[in-house]
Order: structure tokens, then C-alpha cells, then sequence
């Protein structure tokens, strides 16, 4: 039996049409995913594992009915037992009125170019980048991980639709450790060459230092300079749980197309072409580029062909697993740059809480925490307030107007008149993100965007730092 992707597909289209009569509407995507994973701990590899794998999904509608499978033996028995089971589910699930229908012959672009040296890598590459990550931290403790991944596709459904695609993502995530401060450095790119592990090794390895003998500080509102690792929480908490076409169908999103939501410096896009990526959902519609935030502006929510449906709209490409339980995700958002970091007023009222006087020998150990001259810019518009290298364990309290709370990590700054002075012991928080990026809060953006890995690849967060005029931390990390 052919190995070929989309005749693959066709081939599971043609078996719902054979066994479950030419009423029986199907759609398959086959995907073969080559992931290669290199884990180092303690400053050394541990773990270097790679999988090769093939599957299979299939979603029928057929009387009425709605059900999914997926598996991953592609013999013909194998495909055979996959629509056979998928059938049987079908005549089990409760009637589905909502069914959308599939989509219609639609072109599909053939997606970026994808690069060969990332798909070919070896091992010993990855290893390299680790080796380099360790040697510039400079005899610290250091973990992480280096990954490459490559997927090729094909989609194809019962109304003659069909389409394929490539994708390729590299990424690197490590921490230093300097007693028990951590500095992080992470970046995701669609080229394993774009990594340099002596550069995130050296930036993660200055913040562990600078990280050294933090104070407390009492809780209150904070003026702060948001890092790239901690505004990627934002876009993902923004994603999952505002720009989500269900939850909007719902009326569980604070989204609003058409009202002025954030602050004008804001502008938000769903990009899955921008990095590598199959150019077509699970549905088989295309993939584009959707704006979500045009200048502060809430322009539209991502969509499937079922959450689409039910508001009247079109599907934006969103299709994924899982969709028809917690709804499409835009999982490749970015925050554009604007063409100069600062850009807002300078002053620092923004905080309600006092901090220790932190100025002397301690501020020049503290000057590691700036990563770059992006961050610089926007610390030095600063009289009184924080920075933020990440935030972690964050929980949403409230859906609709998305209040969360969590903890920072991986080290957090003092800044007093336009200086980091010192380290602070971490921090909780409890935030509604869009209030907190609304109108006349963002001060500032750097000028540089940095896309951040997932844990799943072919999902990444990209943004500058940003400056935020208020930030609600509510207490120590112990509460």
C-alpha cells in the first residue's frame, strides 16, 4: 500500500464511502511527526530520545450522527478496523444538529519553505548547543533541553477537498543556577541554526547571578517591565480563554470585535505562517494570518467550522484536537513591536507599595537581570517598580474578564529610577490580563520580538518585553 500522505487520506475517505454508504460524509488527516528530543540536567545529557511516528484521524458524520477516531497502523486492515470502529461510534452518539458540514474544494497554499538541515539533524547538533549553553554559564548548575521537530501532512475529505503541507520548528529551553537563584533563557525558531546555546547559556547565567540575596517586598500595585518569557503567559491565557471562538459563542470571553479594549500600542496577530507550520487545520481550511488587536482594537476571535456556525461566521483556520470540548485556540500569537521601545509617559505613580532602599554595591550586582537593550529602554522610563523575568503555575479565576493568579520566577528586580538595585524574593499575583495591557496602561514595547516555545511544538508565543503601568501582586510565593 502507498506510503504517499494524501493518497493515504483518500484512501480512509473511500473506505467510509464503501462501508458507510454514499450518504456518510468523512474528512482524514494523516500526519508523520519525526521528534527528536536532547535533555541535559546537572550540566550534563541525560536523555536523548527521538520518535518517528505516523497517524491517522478520521471524523464521519453519518445519519445525523458525529463521531472521531485515530490511530496509527496504516495497512489497509489497519485503516479498515479505523473506519469500521468509527462507524460504530457513529451509531452510538446522540443525533448532532449542529453538524457544519465539510469544507468545500478551497486552495490551500503549499506553506514556507521548510528547512532540510532541521528536518536531517543529527544528535550531535543538538548536543553541541547544549555543550555551548553549559560552557557559558560558567561552571553553574544548568538544565534544559534542545528539540527539533518535523511534520509532514495531508488532508483529505468526501467533498473533494484535499491538501499538504510540511513544517519544521527547532527550540531551546534551559536554566543557570547560582545557589537557589535560576535565570531562564529560551527561543524558539524554524532553523536549529538560529539557536545559539552559548547566547541563551550567558543571558540565563547572568540573571541566575543577578538573581543572588533578594529582599521582600510587600504586596501592592507595581509598575513593571514584562520579559518576553513572562508576556508569553498573557497571549497564551489570552488565547485559550479570550480570542476563543467557543467560549465567545458562549459569551465566556471578554472579547468584543469592534470595541476599543486595549491600549492603541496594542496589536495582536495570530501568525501560523509566520513560523513554520502545516498550512491547513484539521478541517482542512487553510491557514492565514488573522489580526485579533489592530491597535487596541478587538478585531475578531478564532474560529472552527462549528464555533463559526453558530455566530454567523466563516472558519478562520482553527480546527484542532480537542476543539469541540474546550474550542479553537489561536496557538501562534504575536504581539507586534512598534517602531520604538517606550513610546508612553515616564512617570512611576504606578506603584501603592514601598520597597527598602536599594541602591550601593547591590545594584551592580543586579545588573545582569537586564537581558538586552530592549529591556533597558523600557527599565530606565521607570521611577519605581519591577521586572519580571516569567511567570508560572498560573491559574485562571474568573474566565470572563480572565483574573489570574500565579507566581513569578526565574528571577525578579527592583527597579528605582530608571536602575534594577536588586533582587526580590518572588511574588503572587492576582491580574485580569486584558484590564492590565487596557487602554492607557502599556508604557512601553521594545523594539525586538522573541517567539517563546511551547511544551507541544508548532505552538509558540512571540513579543517584546512590554512596560505596564500596573501589575496587582497580592503577596509572597508561600501566599
Amino acid at each position: 500500500m502507498s506510503t504517499d500522505e494524501l493518497e493515504l487520506a483518500g484512501h480512509v475517505v473511500e473506505l467510509v464511502r464503501r462501508l458507510g454508504g454514499p450518504g456518510a460524509q468523512a474528512e482524514a488527516v494523516v500526519t508523520r511527526a519525526d521528534l527528536a528530543l536532547t535533555r541535559f540536567a546537572n550540566s550534563f545529557i541525560h536523555q536523548n530520545v527521538a520518535e518517528s511516528t505516523v497517524g491517522v484521524r478520521l471524523r464521519l458524520h453519518v445519519d445525523g450522527r458525529t463521531a472521531a477516531g485515530g490511530g496509527s497502523v496504516v495497512s489497509p486492515e489497519g485503516l479498515r478496523a479505523l473506519v469500521e470502529r468509527t462507524l460504530a461510534a457513529a451509531r452510538l452518539c446522540p443525533p448532532d444538529p449542529a453538524w457544519p458540514g465539510l469544507t468545500p474544494p478551497s486552495p490551500v497554499s503549499a506553506g514556507p519553505a521548510v528547512d532540510e538541515a532541521t528536518i536531517h539533524a543529527e544528535p550531535g547538533e543538538r548536543a553541541a548547543r547544549v555543550r555551548a549553553f553549559v560552557d557559558a554559564v560558567g561552571g553553574l548548575g544548568a538544565a534544559g533541553y534542545c528539540r527539533t521537530s518535523y511534520r509532514s501532512g495531508a488532508f483529505a475529505n468526501s467533498a473533494g477537498h484535499s491538501a499538504r503541507g510540511r513544517s519544521a520548528e527547532a527550540a531551546m529551553d534551559g536554566i543557570a543556577r547560582a545557589g537557589g537563584s535560576d535565570g531562564v533563557a529560551r527561543r524558539c525558531a524554524d532553523r536549529l541554526a538560529d539557536l545559539d546555546g552559548a547566547a541563551l547559556g550567558g543571558r540565563a547565567a547572568a540573571k541566575a547571578r543577578a538573581a543572588a540575596d533578594p529582599v521582600e517586598l510587600p504586596p501592592g500595585r507595581y509598575e513593571v517591565v514584562l520579559e518576553p518569557a513572562a508576556v508569553a503567559d498573557l497571549l497564551q491565557n489570552l488565547s485559550w480563554f479570550g480570542f476563543n471562538g467557543k467560549r465567545y459563542a458562549e459569551r465566556q470571553s471578554f472579547a468584543e470585535p469592534g470595541a476599543a479594549q486595549f491600549d492603541p500600542s496594542v496589536s495582536l496577530v495570530d501568525d501560523p505562517l509566520h513560523g513554520s507550520n502545516l498550512p491547513y487545520d484539521l478541517e482542512g481550511t487553510a491557514r492565514r494570518e488573522l489580526s485579533l488587536v489592530d491597535g487596541g482594537v478587538t478585531r475578531a476571535v478564532a474560529h472552527d467550522r462549528r464555533s463559526g456556525a453558530e455566530v454567523g461566521a466563516s472558519s478562520t483556520g482553527h480546527a484542532m484536537l480537542g476543539a469541540a470540548t474546550f474550542g479553537p485556540v489561536p496557538r501562534n500569537l504575536r504581539l507586534l513591536t512598534r517602531s520604538a521601545a517606550g513610546g508612553g509617559p515616564v512617570g512611576g505613580g504606578a506603584t501603592d507599595a514601598g520597597a527598602p532602599d536599594g541602591r550601593g554595591p547591590t545594584a551592580a550586582g543586579a545588573a545582569g537581570a537586564v537581558a538586552d537593550a530592549d529591556t533597558a529602554a523600557l527599565v530606565a522610563g521607570v521611577r519605581r517598580g519591577l521586572l519580571v523575568s516569567d511567570l508560572w503555575y498560573t491559574r485562571v479565576l474568573d474566565p470572563k474578564s480572565l483574573v489570574v493568579t500565579g507566581l513569578t520566577r526565574n528571577g525578579l528586580w527592583l527597579i528605582e529610577d530608571g536602575v534594577v538595585t536588586r533582587a526580590v524574593r518572588d511574588l503572587r499575583f492576582t491580574e485580569s490580563y486584558p484590564r492590565a495591557l487596557g487602554p492607557g496602561t502599556v508604557l512601553g514595547l521594545g523594539r525586538h520580538a522573541v517567539r517563546q516555545p511551547d511544551r507541544v511544538d508548532g505552538v509558540w508565543w512571540e513579543a517584546p518585553p512590554v512596560r505596564l503601568a500596573s501589575w496587582h501582586f497580592t503577596g509572597g510565593a508561600s501566599g
